[in-house]
């Protein structure tokens, strides 16, 4: 008789652990979900695009800029199509690819030095394919007028660029 007794006990005693752990799983989810909503971080991104000085390449790819809410910007660029085996140049650039090629390089102090880190430069070097990968992390927060990310040839031709939206 005290047999079937242990059972429902352990039975009961079962379920309620379950339920302890599921309250506990739901509880420490909800706190990580606040505290990944309290540190959002602004993401845009785009296509890269070939600009008529990149013609005869098949240049695609993406760029993207990450403005984290402890103040950095990080940019990443993933090319094809290109030069086997080469150096490319790439920046942040202040307008959209349509508007002038992009302009000039995006400074986070207009008078500042063209270099980092008052500039965001995501150069790479591509592998015997042809494709490339950029990285950048730089101290500050990236402002508006941050829109696009520019590929340039050896030499400095502007070739490719993705608007970041």
């Amino acid at each position: 008789m005290g047999q079937p007794l242990r059972v429902r006990v352990t039975s009961t005693r079962r379920h309620l652990v379950r339920f302890v752990a599921v309250l506990a799983a739901v509880t420490i989810g909800l706190g990580v979900a606040s505290a990944v909503g309290a540190t959002s971080a602004t993401v845009t991104r785009g296509e890269v695009r070939a600009f008529a000085s990149g013609t005869g390449l098949e240049i695609s790819g993406r760029a993207q800029m990450v403005r984290t809410a402890d103040g950095r910007t990080i940019v990443t660029v993933q090319v094809e199509g290109l030069l086997p085996d080469t150096a490319y140049g790439s920046h942040v650039h202040q307008l959209p690819c349509a508007s002038g090629e992009a302009d000039g390089h995006y400074k986070f102090d207009p008078t500042g030095p063209a270099t980092p880190p008052n500039e965001i430069w995501p150069a790479f070097t591509t592998n015997a394919a042809g494709r490339g990968s950029g990285f950048a992390s730089v101290p500050g927060t990236a402002g508006p007028s941050a829109v696009a990310v520019v590929i340039h040839a050896p030499g400095g031709a502007k070739i490719a660029c993705a608007d970041l939206l």
